[in-house]
Protein backbone atom coordinates (compact mmCIF):
# COMPACT_ATOMS: atom_id res chain seq x y z
CA UNK A 1 0.00 0.00 0.00
CA UNK A 2 1.27 3.55 -0.18
CA UNK A 3 -1.27 5.45 1.43
CA UNK A 4 -4.56 5.17 3.28
CA UNK A 5 -7.35 7.97 4.48
CA UNK A 6 -8.98 8.44 7.26
CA UNK A 7 -11.85 11.35 8.19
CA UNK A 8 -11.14 12.88 5.05
CA UNK A 9 -7.15 12.72 5.17
CA UNK A 10 -5.23 10.43 2.91
CA UNK A 11 -1.97 9.37 4.80
CA UNK A 12 1.46 8.66 2.63
CA UNK A 13 2.61 5.10 3.47
CA UNK A 14 6.25 3.43 2.78
CA UNK A 15 5.29 -0.05 2.57
CA UNK A 16 8.23 -2.45 1.83
CA UNK A 17 10.10 -5.76 2.59
CA UNK A 18 8.46 -9.43 2.40
CA UNK A 19 4.70 -8.99 1.76
CA UNK A 20 3.98 -12.03 4.24
CA UNK A 21 6.66 -10.51 6.49
CA UNK A 22 5.50 -9.86 10.20
CA UNK A 23 4.45 -6.04 10.09
CA UNK A 24 6.29 -3.88 11.99
CA UNK A 25 4.69 -0.08 11.97
CA UNK A 26 7.18 2.42 12.49
CA UNK A 27 6.27 6.42 13.38
CA UNK A 28 8.44 9.52 13.28
CA UNK A 29 8.77 12.32 14.88
CA UNK A 30 9.35 15.68 15.11
CA UNK A 31 10.32 17.36 12.59
CA UNK A 32 11.05 14.07 10.47
CA UNK A 33 8.72 12.00 8.26
CA UNK A 34 9.23 8.65 7.47
CA UNK A 35 12.20 8.48 5.80
CA UNK A 36 13.44 8.62 9.50
CA UNK A 37 13.30 4.87 9.36
CA UNK A 38 15.64 4.42 5.48
CA UNK A 39 18.68 3.43 7.34
CA UNK A 40 16.68 0.95 9.30
CA UNK A 41 14.25 -0.78 7.65
CA UNK A 42 17.29 -2.51 5.24
CA UNK A 43 17.95 -4.61 8.03
CA UNK A 44 14.04 -5.50 9.04
CA UNK A 45 13.57 -6.63 5.51
CA UNK A 46 16.25 -8.86 5.40
CA UNK A 47 14.81 -10.69 8.97
CA UNK A 48 11.43 -11.02 7.15
CA UNK A 49 9.88 -8.23 8.11
CA UNK A 50 7.27 -5.81 6.31
CA UNK A 51 7.57 -2.70 7.61
CA UNK A 52 4.88 0.33 7.06
CA UNK A 53 6.44 3.99 7.48
CA UNK A 54 3.41 6.51 7.45
CA UNK A 55 4.11 10.00 6.49
CA UNK A 56 2.24 10.93 9.83
CA UNK A 57 -0.30 13.84 10.54
CA UNK A 58 0.91 17.07 9.42
CA UNK A 59 3.53 15.32 7.56
CA UNK A 60 1.70 14.02 4.61
CA UNK A 61 0.39 16.75 2.32
CA UNK A 62 -3.32 15.63 2.11
CA UNK A 63 -3.44 15.13 5.74
CA UNK A 64 -2.78 18.82 7.45
CA UNK A 65 -6.21 19.83 8.91
CA UNK A 66 -6.64 22.86 10.94
CA UNK A 67 -7.31 22.99 14.24
CA UNK A 68 -5.10 22.39 16.90
CA UNK A 69 -7.33 20.06 18.70
CA UNK A 70 -6.99 17.99 15.48
CA UNK A 71 -3.59 16.86 16.25
CA UNK A 72 -4.44 15.61 19.88
CA UNK A 73 -2.49 11.94 20.75
CA UNK A 74 -5.98 10.31 20.66
CA UNK A 75 -6.42 11.49 16.98
CA UNK A 76 -2.83 11.00 15.74
CA UNK A 77 -3.03 7.03 17.27
CA UNK A 78 -6.66 6.87 16.00
CA UNK A 79 -4.59 7.51 12.93
CA UNK A 80 -2.11 4.12 13.24
CA UNK A 81 -5.06 2.17 13.97
CA UNK A 82 -6.68 3.35 10.50
CA UNK A 83 -3.76 2.43 9.20
CA UNK A 84 -3.67 -1.48 10.41
CA UNK A 85 -7.45 -1.64 9.17
CA UNK A 86 -6.39 -0.15 5.93
CA UNK A 87 -3.76 -2.62 5.33
CA UNK A 88 -6.05 -5.23 6.71
CA UNK A 89 -3.93 -6.26 10.32
CA UNK A 90 -5.15 -7.75 13.07
CA UNK A 91 -1.93 -6.62 15.24
CA UNK A 92 1.51 -5.42 14.75
CA UNK A 93 4.67 -4.89 16.14
CA UNK A 94 4.98 -0.62 16.94
CA UNK A 95 7.90 0.89 16.57
CA UNK A 96 7.84 5.30 17.47
CA UNK A 97 10.63 7.67 17.60
CA UNK A 98 10.19 11.05 19.20
CA UNK A 99 6.18 12.06 19.41
CA UNK A 100 5.68 8.97 17.22
CA UNK A 101 6.99 7.25 19.90
CA UNK A 102 4.07 9.02 22.12
CA UNK A 103 1.79 7.72 19.92
CA UNK A 104 3.38 4.06 20.47
CA UNK A 105 2.88 4.56 24.24
CA UNK A 106 -0.99 5.95 23.87
CA UNK A 107 -1.56 2.58 21.06
CA UNK A 108 0.08 0.01 23.88
CA UNK A 109 -2.22 1.88 26.61
CA UNK A 110 -5.59 2.42 24.48
CA UNK A 111 -5.45 -0.56 21.95
CA UNK A 112 -2.89 -3.38 23.40
CA UNK A 113 -5.11 -5.96 21.00
CA UNK A 114 -3.96 -4.17 18.01
CA UNK A 115 0.23 -3.99 19.55
CA UNK A 116 2.10 -7.31 19.34
CA UNK A 117 5.50 -5.56 20.75
CA UNK A 118 5.83 -2.09 21.24
CA UNK A 119 9.86 -0.48 21.28
CA UNK A 120 10.03 3.36 21.87
CA UNK A 121 13.08 5.23 21.28
CA UNK A 122 14.21 8.19 23.30
CA UNK A 123 10.68 9.53 24.91
CA UNK A 124 9.74 8.34 28.23
CA UNK A 125 5.71 7.35 29.17
CA UNK A 126 3.86 10.51 29.49
CA UNK A 127 3.08 10.57 32.97
CA UNK A 128 6.84 9.61 33.99
CA UNK A 129 7.65 12.63 31.98
CA UNK A 130 4.76 14.73 33.58
CA UNK A 131 6.11 13.77 36.91
CA UNK A 132 10.24 14.32 35.89
CA UNK A 133 8.89 17.48 34.96
CA UNK A 134 8.44 18.68 38.69
CA UNK A 135 11.46 16.21 39.93
CA UNK A 136 14.49 16.80 37.68
CA UNK A 137 15.91 18.94 34.72
CA UNK A 138 13.48 17.68 32.64
CA UNK A 139 11.41 21.28 32.61
CA UNK A 140 14.84 22.88 31.65
CA UNK A 141 15.17 20.44 28.77
CA UNK A 142 11.42 20.77 27.53
CA UNK A 143 11.55 24.44 27.49
CA UNK A 144 11.26 24.77 23.72
CA UNK A 145 8.00 23.47 23.89
CA UNK A 146 6.88 26.78 25.61
CA UNK A 147 8.19 28.26 22.96
CA UNK A 148 6.36 26.16 20.14
CA UNK A 149 2.70 27.05 21.55
CA UNK A 150 3.16 30.96 20.36
CA UNK A 151 1.34 31.64 17.38
CA UNK A 152 3.40 32.06 14.32
CA UNK A 153 6.66 32.64 15.24
CA UNK A 154 8.41 29.16 15.94
CA UNK A 155 7.70 29.11 12.01
CA UNK A 156 9.06 32.65 11.03
CA UNK A 157 12.57 31.85 13.51
CA UNK A 158 12.75 28.14 12.42
CA UNK A 159 12.30 29.01 8.18
CA UNK A 160 13.86 32.27 8.49
CA UNK A 161 17.00 32.32 5.91
CA UNK A 162 15.70 29.19 3.74
CA UNK A 163 15.14 27.23 7.05
CA UNK A 164 18.50 28.21 8.45
CA UNK A 165 17.95 27.79 12.47
CA UNK A 166 16.17 24.58 11.68
CA UNK A 167 18.72 23.16 9.70
CA UNK A 168 21.37 24.32 12.22
CA UNK A 169 19.26 22.54 14.80
CA UNK A 170 19.53 19.44 12.97
CA UNK A 171 23.12 19.32 12.29
CA UNK A 172 23.92 20.02 15.99
CA UNK A 173 22.64 16.82 16.94
CA UNK A 174 24.87 14.74 14.33
CA UNK A 175 22.40 14.60 11.55
CA UNK A 176 23.29 13.40 8.23
CA UNK A 177 23.35 16.28 5.65
CA UNK A 178 21.07 14.59 3.03
CA UNK A 179 18.17 13.89 6.29
CA UNK A 180 18.68 17.70 7.35
CA UNK A 181 18.44 18.17 3.51
CA UNK A 182 14.86 16.00 3.71
CA UNK A 183 13.52 17.33 6.72
CA UNK A 184 13.58 21.44 5.90
CA UNK A 185 12.34 20.08 2.41
CA UNK A 186 9.52 19.13 3.47
CA UNK A 187 9.17 21.90 6.53
CA UNK A 188 9.13 24.20 3.79
CA UNK A 189 5.92 22.75 2.15
CA UNK A 190 3.17 24.97 2.40
CA UNK A 191 1.55 24.99 6.05
CA UNK A 192 3.45 21.62 6.74
CA UNK A 193 5.93 23.50 9.74
CA UNK A 194 2.55 24.73 11.31
CA UNK A 195 0.86 21.23 11.05
CA UNK A 196 3.71 19.55 12.49
CA UNK A 197 4.11 21.91 15.48
CA UNK A 198 0.18 21.32 15.95
CA UNK A 199 1.37 18.02 18.16
CA UNK A 200 2.60 20.60 20.75
CA UNK A 201 0.29 23.10 20.82
CA UNK A 202 -2.44 20.39 20.68
CA UNK A 203 -0.84 19.46 24.35
CA UNK A 204 -3.58 21.45 26.35
CA UNK A 205 -6.12 19.47 24.69
CA UNK A 206 -4.17 15.71 24.61
CA UNK A 207 -3.80 16.57 28.65
CA UNK A 208 -7.37 15.88 29.21
CA UNK A 209 -6.97 12.32 28.07
CA UNK A 210 -4.04 10.59 30.16
CA UNK A 211 -1.94 7.64 28.66
CA UNK A 212 -2.69 4.74 31.28
CA UNK A 213 -0.84 1.63 31.80
CA UNK A 214 0.99 0.10 28.89
CA UNK A 215 0.19 -3.97 28.29
CA UNK A 216 2.32 -4.98 26.06
CA UNK A 217 5.53 -6.14 26.15
CA UNK A 218 7.98 -3.64 25.52
CA UNK A 219 11.25 -2.58 24.39
CA UNK A 220 12.53 1.29 25.84
CA UNK A 221 15.88 2.96 23.72
CA UNK A 222 17.12 5.89 25.68
CA UNK A 223 20.70 7.84 24.75
CA UNK A 224 23.22 9.50 27.01
CA UNK A 225 23.38 12.11 24.18
CA UNK A 226 19.68 13.03 23.66
CA UNK A 227 19.71 16.99 24.83
CA UNK A 228 16.14 16.62 25.32
CA UNK A 229 15.12 14.14 27.36
CA UNK A 230 17.04 13.08 30.44
CA UNK A 231 17.58 9.93 32.49
CA UNK A 232 14.81 10.68 35.47
CA UNK A 233 11.75 9.95 33.14
CA UNK A 234 13.01 7.19 31.38
CA UNK A 235 14.07 5.55 34.54
CA UNK A 236 10.51 5.63 35.81
CA UNK A 237 9.19 4.94 32.82
CA UNK A 238 9.52 0.55 34.04
CA UNK A 239 6.49 1.99 36.65
CA UNK A 240 3.86 2.39 33.86
CA UNK A 241 3.97 -0.91 31.84
CA UNK A 242 2.44 -4.18 33.06
CA UNK A 243 4.08 -6.24 30.80
CA UNK A 244 7.48 -7.15 29.77
CA UNK A 245 9.60 -4.60 30.12
CA UNK A 246 13.43 -4.01 29.22
CA UNK A 247 15.45 -0.69 28.88
CA UNK A 248 18.81 0.06 26.83
CA UNK A 249 20.48 2.48 26.76
CA UNK A 250 22.85 3.62 24.33
CA UNK A 251 26.17 5.82 25.11
CA UNK A 252 26.84 9.07 23.64
CA UNK A 253 24.17 8.73 20.80
CA UNK A 254 22.07 12.26 20.30
CA UNK A 255 18.03 12.35 19.99
CA UNK A 256 18.20 11.25 16.89
CA UNK A 257 18.20 7.77 16.83
CA UNK A 258 16.86 6.00 14.06
CA UNK A 259 19.18 7.79 11.73
CA UNK A 260 22.31 7.54 14.04
CA UNK A 261 22.12 4.21 15.24
CA UNK A 262 20.31 2.29 12.37
CA UNK A 263 21.68 -1.07 12.82
CA UNK A 264 21.79 -0.88 16.68
CA UNK A 265 18.03 -0.22 16.68
CA UNK A 266 17.27 -2.99 13.61
CA UNK A 267 19.32 -5.33 15.94
CA UNK A 268 17.06 -4.14 19.02
CA UNK A 269 13.78 -4.26 17.49
CA UNK A 270 14.18 -7.64 15.43
CA UNK A 271 15.21 -9.49 18.72
CA UNK A 272 12.40 -7.70 20.15
CA UNK A 273 9.61 -9.01 17.98
CA UNK A 274 11.19 -12.28 18.04
CA UNK A 275 10.18 -12.74 21.88
CA UNK A 276 6.84 -12.00 20.87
Amino acid sequence: MDSFRRDGLTFDVLDAGPADGEPVVLLHGFPQDATAWDRVTPALHQHGLRTLAPHQRGYSPMARPRGHSRYTIRETTGDVVALLDAAGLERAHVVGHDWGGIAAWALGAWHPERVRTLTVLSVPHPAAMTRATVTSDQALRSSYVGLFQLPLLPERLLLARGGAVLRRTLRSGGLPPDAVDRYVARMHEPGALSAALGWYRALPWSGRDPVGRVRVPTLHVWSTGDAFLGRAATEATAQFVDAPYRLEVLDDVSHWIPELAPDHVAKLVTAHVRTA
